[in-house]
This record gives C-alpha cells, structure tokens and sequence, in this order.
C-alpha cells in the first residue's frame, strides 16, 4: 500500500515537472536584435592600408584578368572589365583617394559594387575574406584625414581596417562614368 502511494506521488510529481517544461518550451523565443548591432563587411587592402566594406553592396569579386583602359576619362577610371557579357567599369581608390600606387599584381581583385542605382567596380589590391564587425568597435574619422576620402569614410575598426561607406561611393556624381557622345 506505501509504495502504491510513493508511485502515485512520483507519477504526479513528474506530470508537474512536464508540464512546467511544456509551458517553458511552448513561450516564444526572445531574440536579441544582432542585426544593428555588428555588419559583415569584405576586408580588403589598398596600398600599403586595409580597408572593408559593407557586404550588402557587394555584388561578387572577381578577379582581374583583362581588362580596357578608357581613353578621355578621369586618371582614377582604371578602365572597364567584362564580368559574363556585362560590361562595368573599374574605379582605382587609390588614384581616387591620392594614395601610394603599388602596381598590378596576381592578386588585384575588382570588387563589384551595386545598388538600384548603379553597378561598378573597385579595384583591390588583394581581397582578404569576410569579417563581422561590431558596431560599437568602430571609432569616429581620425582627425589627420583630410581631403576627398574623408567624406568617403564610415570610421575605423579597433583592428584598424578603415570602413569605406559603399552607398557614397556608389551615389557619387564624380566616380559616375556616364557621358554620352552627341
């Protein structure tokens, strides 16, 4: 009879501790908004500095292979890539940006910027990989850049990859290669 009793009390203790765990697991799920607080950005070198850009805007890299130098066009216009029958032009940050030039290597890469408006293409001197990178981690413009890449610049990592901000290069009137011949 006593242990027809402890059975009984066992048996309804554990369909308490179920039914706690069913209620638990039934709740919705709190999720952390992890998408405001870090980016994924491409890491890349330009010279002798490391920059990144968002991912969003990165439509694929592509490695350079051949390109067109364009006559009559800014110095900073490196020229245009055919990338499977479309044709886009190649901007040199370098050039753009009045930094030390390094030449053509192995392993430049173009990577291809787009938004709604506009596609085209920025030449790298090697491409790193992806990286996340925690928005709290990135600190204002240095005070010692100045000049026309500073409007360019998002601010700098702790690990001092310098953020380029994609949409600004990508809504430039002054990279935009888009004359017409009358």
């Amino acid at each position: 009879m006593q242990i027809c009793k402890r059975n009984k009390e066992m048996k309804k203790e554990i369909r308490i501790k179920l039914k706690e765990r069913a209620i638990a697991l039934a709740k919705e799920p709190v999720e952390k908004d992890t998408s405001s607080a870090n980016i994924d950005v491409i890491a890349f070198t330009l010279g002798a500095e490391n920059y990144c850009i968002e991912s969003v805007l990165v439509k694929e890299i592509y490695p350079l292979t051949d390109f067109t130098p364009l006559p009559g066009v800014s110095s900073y216009i490196f020229g245009i890539i055919n990338v499977r029958g479309q044709i886009l032009p190649v901007v040199d940050l370098k050039k753009f940006f009045n930094l030390p030039e390094r030449g053509l290597g192995e392993l430049n890469k173009v990577i291809i910027l787009s938004n709604e408006q506009m596609e085209f293409g920025i030449l790298a001197d090697a491409v790193h990989g992806t990286q996340t990178i925690d928005l709290e981690d990135i600190r204002g413009i240095p005070p010692t850049v100045s000049g026309i890449g500073e409007e360019y610049l998002k601010g700098v990592t702790k690990e001092s990859l310098i953020l380029l901000d994609a949409q600004r290069l990508l809504s430039d009137e002054h990279i935009v290669v888009n004359d017409e011949v009358n």
